[in-house]
């Protein structure tokens, strides 16, 4: 029968355990993954002194039953040596069928992980304290916005998730409120009033270049259409007898300059927007004005769309956004009295709080909207000021 191995204290060593000549102890184990690996510590027990000059650390036996508890939990050793860059590439492999805005925006967060040293880091080593004191080196440092940055943390925090589903991590480092860290500096996207509105409409219909996109622009404001919404509208779209239009998908645009026709963001995306006559007639102007191109495009089927570029393809969002930009700045240069900024999503937020001061109720201006919650509607689309309030108390009657 063999003797047992013990240290220079004549303390038994269990299977896997010995000693260096140096006094160091080492403990080999076999990983989940059948790897060969081994830890070290100047101390067997934790009942040990810590030895001068060495550094603080576990003894060998805590650290045995820390691998012992790892493997019970099916723990990868070294995060399965991922780094940070290399869990968010798996985790957007995963995404399968996601718009192509969400493609980019994955794309972002890729290429931002690829110039930043914190890209490279391994995922097991990523405290809490690391992910907050890198997005906070994102603002104060990169100078990125709450808005952007909310949108990266908005990839990290799942990819990190996969990672402690998979048992590559005890916690996901990334699970803290955001604002709890970051200042939120992101601007409130405000409605024009109507006095702006009139004015900014009237300027586009009586000036010589942008008096062509006046009626694009007008039915933006009153219909509260998504700019994707609009674009992707075609004559099959606009139910002149039933005075409303249809909206069952959306025109997209990718980086690659690739049309392609998505459904609406929601189920509630879904739906028929009633038309005035006001809007009906501007309906007509654009069909009555499109000069037919040379070969009508089709995108994925639908033919028809009621803008079309120089190069005969239909017209998409950054176009109305350039177009809109450019029609403010001449505005600005000649009036003293500036307008604030004008998007097709504050035309989008201008109907929103309009019909909500006129009194519309709130359900069916949600259904108008689009939106899968009526708290968006509410919260989110609806600008109220005193002079609203003070128009209501002397709307309502008190007695």
């Amino acid at each position: 029968m063999s003797e047992k191995r013990r240290d220079k204290k004549k303390r038994v060593l269990r299977n896997g355990e010995s000693q260096r000549a140096d006094g160091r102890y080492r403990f080999k184990y076999v990983d989940i993954d059948g790897k060969s690996k081994d830890v070290y510590s100047w101390r067997l027990d934790h009942n040990d002194p810590h030895p001068k000059g060495k550094p603080m650390d576990l003894s060998l036996r805590e650290k045995e039953k820390q691998i012992q508890q790892d493997k019970f939990n099916q723990v990868v050793s070294n995060g399965g040596n991922y780094t940070v860059l290399s869990l968010v590439e798996k985790y957007v492999s995963l995404k399968i069928g996601v718009r192509e805005s969400t493609k980019a925006g994955y794309r972002t967060v890729i290429n931002i992980l690829n110039k930043d040293p914190f890209g490279k880091k391994r995922i097991d080593r990523i405290k809490i304290s690391d992910a907050k004191a890198w997005l906070i080196k994102l603002q104060q440092v990169d100078g990125r916005g709450y808005s952007s940055i909310h949108s990266i943390r908005g990839v990290l925090r799942p990819a990190f998730q996969l990672a402690e589903n998979d048992d590559l991590i005890k916690k996901n480092p990334f699970q803290f409120e955001l604002a709890s860290v970051i200042v939120n500096d992101s601007v409130t996207r405000e409605a024009i009033t109507r006095k702006q509105q009139r004015k900014y409409l009237k300027f586009i219909q009586e000036d010589k270049h942008f008096c062509k996109y006046y009626e694009g622009i007008y039915i933006l404001f009153y219909t509260g259409l998504r700019i994707s919404e609009f674009c992707g509208l075609t004559f099959n779209d606009i139910d002149f007898e039933n005075k409303r239009i249809c909206v069952d998908h959306q025109l997209q645009r990718t980086s690659q300059m690739q049309y392609i026709i998505e459904q609406p963001k929601t189920e509630s995306g879904v739906r028929f927007i009633p038309m005035t006559d006001d809007v009906a007639m501007c309906f007509k102007e654009i069909i009555c004005n499109r000069i037919k191109p040379k070969k009508e495009p089709v995108i994925d089927g639908y033919k028809g769309f009621l803008y079309l570029d120089k190069n005969d393809m239909p017209m998409v969002a950054l176009h109305w956004e350039k177009y809109m930009q450019h029609i403010l700045q001449k505005y600005n240069s000649i009036y003293k009295e500036e307008l604030p900024k004008v998007t097709p999503h504050v035309c989008r937020h201008t109907f929103c709080s309009n019909m909500a001061k006129s009194g519309m109720n709130p359900k069916t201006l949600q259904y108008i909207m689009g939106h899968s919650d009526i708290s968006v509607t509410l919260n989110t689309y609806t600008h109220v000021a005193f002079e609203d309030a003070q128009n209501e108390f002397e709307r309502i009657s008190f007695e």
